[in-house]
């Protein structure tokens, strides 16, 4: 069995481990899609917002309710994305610690 010292020692390890994970998620972007590629909304794994481009041929006023449609499907498309690489990036970052099953990381 490991020494209360050893076991605080790998705690802390973990701890600077998901900080740089967690920093690292910033950096990796998703696009999420609406309209065939219409609408794009690029996002970081944190779900921070980059950018948002609509095309040209959905600039009509009468068609105001379908943009914004779109623009809302678009961001949770790239939400859902954030999410699966941050789910996927988390796992990774933590996939030799000895962690209770069912346990999850970060808290």
């Amino acid at each position: 069995m490991k020494t209360l010292e050893e076991m605080m020692a790998m705690a802390q390890n973990v701890q600077a481990e998901l900080l740089k994970a967690q920093d690292g998620l910033d950096k990796l972007e998703v696009e999420g899609v609406s309209g065939g590629g219409l609408v794009k909304v690029k996002a970081s794994a944190k779900g921070r917002i980059i950018s948002l481009a609509i095309d040209d041929t959905l600039m009509v006023p009468s068609e105001k309710q379908m943009l914004e449609d779109l623009i809302v499907a678009a961001f949770n498309d790239a939400r859902m994305k954030a999410d699966a690489v941050s789910t996927d990036e988390m796992a990774r970052m933590t996939e030799g610690f000895p962690l209770p099953p069912g346990f999850k990381l970060p808290f």
